[in-house]
């Protein structure tokens, strides 16, 4: 499944690096709002 950025989360969405975003699409992750957004970057930096 791809992932998914709601429209209304993608201004904040398109502020991050290209890296970021990058590895966020590859989660396969839907992200609906600010807070998924969030815990979606805290378990990228949890791994690095």
């Amino acid at each position: 499944m791809p992932s998914f950025i709601s429209p209304n989360v993608k201004k904040h969405f398109d502020t991050l690096s290209d890296a970021l975003k990058k590895e966020i699409l590859s989660r396969n992750v839907t992200i609906n709002n600010l807070n998924d957004l969030i815990k979606c970057l805290e378990d990228i930096t949890k791994e690095y």
